[in-house]
């Protein structure tokens, strides 16, 4: 079995930077009736959320197992995390540069659904492999539960109204 070293994680400082950055310039460009969709949110799911949210945060930062130390096979699950977490600054980059609807915030990007949601999860997850973190693991998998299934929702509701 894999021990977990507890220290400060660099990697893990920037894949939060490259989270929360785009969200943050996000506040000030939401889409149009984005507000009035999140009241409707699945409060189970909303719970997940943050309960992962707060988990993922606090794990990434305090295992240091997340750092480089050698290139190895489990180096590519970081290689392949990393380059997910740059589409993600691409998606985002795109919405951006949009109109910013919601129609724009929910379009696929290089053909992924939601991708707004689905990429930092699966960078994550990976990110917990290399790793070799269970906590971290089990902690993206309360988040994707909760965050995608929030958004499965928005993007739902979203197209039912644009057809009505």
């Amino acid at each position: 079995m894999h021990h977990l070293h507890f220290g400060f994680s660099y990697i893990g400082l920037l894949f939060l930077l490259m989270l929360f950055i785009p969200n943050l310039i996000w506040v000030k460009f939401k889409p149009i009736n984005y507000d009035k969709e999140a009241e409707s949110e699945n409060k189970v799911f909303l719970f997940l959320e943050r309960t992962g949210e707060v988990l993922v945060t606090s794990l990434v930062l305090v295992f240091d197992d997340f750092n480089i130390k050698s290139i190895e096979y489990w180096s590519l699950f970081l290689l392949f995390a990393f380059i997910i977490m740059v589409l993600y600054e691409l998606y985002w980059l795109r919405y951006f540069l949009s109109k910013r609807t919601m129609n724009d915030f929910y379009c696929r990007f290089l053909g992924i659904p939601i991708p707004g949601a689905t990429l930092p999860v699966l960078a994550f997850i990976l990110l917990s492999l290399y790793g070799k973190n269970i906590f971290l693991f089990l902690a993206t998998i309360l988040l994707g539960i909760g965050h995608i299934g929030i958004h499965i929702g928005h993007y739902k509701r979203m197209k039912k109204s644009s057809t009505a």
